[in-house]
């Protein structure tokens, strides 16, 4: 029932209370008065009580804050409640959108590829996100309100934090000693701080890299020069025989070819890794290639070697680069002539894989290779006899073009060797890189 009908019937009933006490008590106009009187405090009195019942409703709402409606009614209570739940609403409305936005907003530092860390004044962990904690071991819930410090225990982290100078990056190994951290501390707020930390393992590892490339190609070019100012000052200043004459410059001649083959091996290198993907539709006869890399391979040894090439299955094509291909079967076989003994044996090969795939395949009875030395072989001027190899006119570049090609091609190296008994290398590529023979067209039919 709704509270007009309530107060209504409120002041009815105090009108018919004082029209039976007025009577009672008094006669005349003062039966009147008092009955006016009774009335007037009955009806007062019954506007309160059911103004402080409605009160009290209300106050049980929004106590309960149950998203209910407001207790309806009329008079100032029932408006104060209407206000009240519409202020309410508007400040849930409000709420809820602050929530999305701050979901979203942990969502994006979440997906960031650094590591995001919150401390307050005292350095106590307020929020990380999971690559913080994959970087510096910590657990984004069992380690909140933690001391960083008391987790993080890296010298340079610990001294860093503490210094109050955080103007620059530090950089030390994460806690497992997996990967090489580098982190920056920002203040905001009443002195909180923001760690960030980023992993600079592959980073560093490519700046060592290329300054290591920069200095074996600085030292590789420098040995000949040497050599070849070191002849030109003898040419010039010595009276020389002819037989010495020639024996001097067939030593330049050398040096200089070496330098040929270095900035030759370097600019296919550099070709190579900046050239775009091998095109789908490109298919390469493996007779053809194989024939090519025979006929350079005989014409270089000069006989020195027994030289066999096999190609499993006439008319097969891979799919790919011919000249990078052809580059890298070169390399391989021509690394195999180098490395073996005159009278020694070397075959090149190819054969279809019981998956579907194909392997260019390049063994020889040479000096073979120890088992240390294996995964550095397709580092750029690595050598396993760095003497041997500038004597045969190696680069320490023709392993490392090998695997480049191989890996644009979507294959893997593969290499097996002992010393003494000669080393095989694989070339082995993928089924969908690999086609046999394409069918010879059926013969039209002669109509008469």
């Amino acid at each position: 029932m709704d509270r007009l009908p309530l107060r209504t019937l409120g002041a009815c009933a105090a009108l018919l209370v004082g029209l039976v006490v007025g009577p009672t008590f008094a006669s005349g106009p003062a039966a009147w008065l008092l009955t006016l009187s009774v009335t007037a405090a009955l009806a007062l009195l019954s506007w309160l009580l059911l103004d402080w019942w409605s009160l009290r409703k209300l106050a049980r709402w929004v106590a309960a804050g149950d998203g209910r409606d407001a207790p309806r009614g009329a008079g100032p209570v029932g408006e104060l409640g209407y206000r009240i739940e519409r202020a309410m609403r508007a400040l849930g409305a409000i709420t809820q959108a602050e929530q999305r936005r701050l979901a979203q907003f942990l969502q994006a530092i979440e997906a960031s590829p650094n590591g995001v860390l919150l401390l307050d004044a005292q350095d106590h962990i307020q929020w990380l996100n999971h690559v913080a904690a994959q970087h510096f071991g910590l657990d984004g819930l069992r380690d909140r309100e933690q001391r960083i410090t008391n987790l993080v225990r890296a010298p340079a982290f610990v001294e860093h934090l503490q210094s109050g100078d955080i103007d620059e990056p530090v950089s030390f190994p994460s806690p497992h000693g997996e990967a090489l951290l580098q982190v920056l501390v920002r203040r905001y707020g009443e002195d909180s701080k923001l760690v960030l930390s980023q992993d600079i393992t592959e980073r560093e590892r490519s700046d060592t890299m290329r300054r290591d490339f920069v200095a074996n190609v600085s030292h590789e070019i420098r040995s000949p020069l040497t050599v070849l100012s070191g002849f030109v000052e003898t040419l010039s200043t010595l009276p020389l025989t002819e037989v010495e004459r020639e024996r001097v410059l067939t030593l330049m001649r050398q040096q200089t070819q070496r330098m040929q083959n270095l900035v030759t091996d370097l600019l296919a290198l550099a070709r190579i890794e900046g050239a775009p993907r091998p095109p789908a539709d490109a298919w390469v006869d493996v007779a053809a290639l194989l024939q090519h890399v025979e006929n350079d391979a005989r014409a270089s040894d000069h006989g020195q070697h027994q030289l066999s090439v096999d190609a499993d299955g006439g008319g097969a094509a891979v799919n790919g680069d011919e000249s990078e291909l052809f580059s890298a079967v070169w390399n391989l076989c021509s690394n195999a002539l180098r490395y073996t003994p005159a009278g020694g044996s070397v075959r090149v090969a190819y054969v279809r894989r019981a998956d579907g795939g194909a392997e260019f395949s390049v063994s020889d009875s040479g000096v073979g290779i120890a088992k240390e030395h294996i995964p550095r072989l397709t580092e750029r001027f690595y050598r396993v006899d760095s003497s041997r190899s500038r004597e045969t006119g190696g680069t320490g570049l023709g392993l490392a073009i090998v695997k480049h090609v191989v890996q644009r091609h979507g294959g893997t190296l593969q290499v097996d060797s002992q010393p003494g008994k000669g080393s095989t290398f694989r070339i082995v590529l993928p089924a969908h890189r690999v086609r046999d023979a394409q069918p010879l067209p059926a013969p039209a039919t002669v109509v008469s």
